[in-house]
């Protein structure tokens, strides 16, 4: 189900199927090209100008939030939460994505998460968010959530927001880069054990 996600670290997946998408790339160690670029949001470890560089062809397309765009180069779209675009053939959502008990991503940035139709699976990437009532209203086969806290979810609060999104499979993200650690991820499981599938993927 999930052979086509790659995991290459913090929020950074590598998903194929008609088209190669990454989400936030940071840290891209291996030079490819991308059909689409997700950006969630605009610090320096989810848009990263040098890393997008390394994957962006002449026919990539990017898609970003306004904020973020003003930093790149390229065929950039930008979002703002609602919105709902096809980029090649792929049907893009961007919605909301943000902090509710803390200041570093607040709701009046805009700033966004994805989900996004690959292979015929809507994919969640949620961006750096804490537990959000929106999420009740999400609808996605696989989510990709934050785990570490500090500046997103902990484990707990992403346990909850599964079981509200309620996808076919979860996958714990944003550790072991700059905050959390495999811990984080197992005690996202753990939580979920018997109720939601959840794949821990190994760094690629």
């Amino acid at each position: 189900m999930v052979k086509n996600i790659h995991w290459l670290g913090h929020d950074t997946f590598k998903v194929t199927g008609e088209k190669v998408i990454y989400t936030d790339p940071f840290k891209i160690r291996n030079k490819d090209t991308a059909d689409i670029i997700l950006i969630t949001h605009e610090h320096y470890d989810h848009c990263s100008p040098e890393d997008i560089k390394k994957i962006q062809g002449p026919n990539t397309v990017i898609v970003a939030p306004a904020d973020c765009a003003a930093k790149l180069q390229g065929s950039i779209k930008t979002v703002k939460p609602g919105d709902s675009l096809e980029v090649s053939g792929i049907k893009i959502e961007a919605v909301p994505s943000y902090n509710t008990n803390k200041q570093f991503h607040t709701k009046d940035r805009g700033w966004v998460g994805y989900i996004f139709t690959v292979s015929g699976q809507r994919i969640y990437i949620a961006g750096d968010t804490d537990y959000i009532p929106e999420m009740k209203t999400f609808r996605a086969d696989i989510a990709l959530l934050p785990v570490s806290g500090t500046y997103v979810m902990t484990a707990e609060e992403a346990a909850k927001a599964a079981l509200d999104i309620r996808p076919k499979v979860a996958i714990p993200m944003h550790y072991g880069s700059i905050v959390g650690s495999s811990d984080d991820a197992k005690k996202f499981a753990e939580l979920l054990k018997g109720k939601i599938t959840v794949e821990i993927l190994p760094k690629e």
